[in-house]
């Protein structure tokens, strides 16, 4: 090798940042601004595999408030395809750690986690605080829920899921686009039904599904549903109504269009969410009640429009005659809870996803009954509806969002 290769090898052929922006290289993109990824507010709803892939991403391009949401703990087999966990972190909340870990890639980030069920724990205003969701869940009935809680909030949010080598990503933007809902199949309906006994209440023997997956499908994926976040954010056009499909295997890619189901059921928007200075810890059923009475009329009532949110009042055993009061989710009990752990004979669920006035329980809370902090109620007469947020919970669950 002569001395014109040895130097060509060494050549600095970029100058310099001499102004020490991190950001900088994102500037020298001619739509690019900062300040809006800055600014920007994103749920990220997952922390697994995808997960992962999407937070660090997040932290690297500078996004200033991200709220993530995950079940699960730690287990061994999340070290080969998660950036941000160690093998000390076995055994914690996966929201905790990743948490942390993007705070360590970007420190000027607010961050808040939470750990539990999206679709029962998970208050429908943490929807309404983000400009946009972004996904990496591993069911339907999860993805169902976020699809609502969205269309409900006008909140867009991108999906993402892998298996094997192969993956997908598709945005939705209500109020007027194709929502998940209308992009399932029978069998994507079939799937959520046998998860589920007879009456909605949870199979006992369901295990939670392991998909094969490697960290490589999960950068593909991850990556596209952050790049159309930051368009979103931009007001670019995004894969709005289609899906990105990919190949691993041949590397092939195309995008598919799908088309709005007129009578879908989650097209439903709520409109002038008025933010209370109530918080489901201390306000009575009856004290509400009351008031949107007052409001609306001495026939109004208030919802639980959240999704599968049939509660379960009391068990009631046809054998023997005890009862037992529950208050939880139909979906969340599981059939063995139906014996009656007295005479082993069958209990009858009494229900109810709403309340009048005539209930017994009107004493207790909106917690003590299962609604989550910071959650979105309907009170309703007719076709009048006002939608109230329990916005006294925000700093319990924001945090440092707020």
């Amino acid at each position: 090798m002569d001395s014109s290769e040895t130097n060509r090898s060494f050549r600095i052929t970029d100058a310099p940042d001499h102004d020490g922006d991190r950001f900088s290289r994102f500037k020298l993109i001619n739509w690019w601004e900062q300040e809006r990824l800055r600014k920007a507010k994103i749920l990220v709803i997952g922390a697994g595999a995808l997960g992962n892939e999407i937070l660090k991403n997040l932290a690297l391009l500078g996004v200033g408030n991200v709220f993530i949401a995950d079940l699960d703990l730690i287990e061994n087999s999340n070290l080969s395809r998660s950036v941000l966990f160690r093998e000390k972190d076995n055994g914690l909340p996966k929201a905790e750690v990743a948490a942390r870990s993007v705070q360590d890639l970007y420190p000027e980030m607010h961050v808040q986690w939470f750990r539990g069920d999206v679709i029962y724990d998970l208050g429908s205003g943490v929807f309404e605080w983000a400009d946009v969701v972004i996904c990496g869940l591993d069911n339907r009935e999860a993805r169902l829920s976020v699809n609502r809680n969205c269309w409900k909030t006008n909140t867009p949010w991108i999906d993402g899921a892998i298996e094997q080598l192969n993956g997908i990503v598709r945005v939705f933007v209500p109020p007027d686009g194709v929502c998940y809902e209308c992009t399932m199949s029978e069998m994507d309906w079939q799937i959520i039904g046998a998860r589920q006994a007879c009456g909605g209440l949870a199979r006992d023997e369901m295990l939670t599904g392991k998909t094969p997956t490697t960290p490589t499908s999960s950068s593909v994926i991850a990556g596209i549903q952050c790049q159309e976040a930051v368009k979103l954010l931009h007001g670019l056009e995004v894969l709005q109504n289609r899906a990105f499909v990919f190949n691993g295997l041949t590397h092939d890619s195309y995008v598919v269009h799908y088309q709005k189901k007129e009578d879908c059921l989650s097209h439903e928007t709520y409109h002038l969410i008025r933010k209370m200075p109530r918080s489901v810890f201390t306000t009575k059923l009856k004290d509400l009640l009351a008031e949107v009475k007052a409001e609306l009329g001495v026939e109004a009532v208030i919802e639980f429009n959240r999704y599968n949110f049939e509660i379960i009042e009391k068990f009631e055993c046809t054998l023997c005659g005890r009862s037992e009061t529950l208050f939880k989710p139909m979906a969340k009990t599981s059939e063995s809870e139906i014996r009656c752990p007295h005479c082993e004979g069958s209990r009858i669920p009494k229900t109810f996803h709403s309340i009048n006035g005539m209930e017994s329980f009107l004493e207790c809370t909106f917690s003590e009954i299962g609604i989550p902090p910071f959650d979105i109620v309907v009170a309703r007469k007719g076709m009048n509806q006002v939608f109230l947020q329990f916005d006294a919970d925000k700093t319990f669950v924001m945090g440092s969002l707020c």
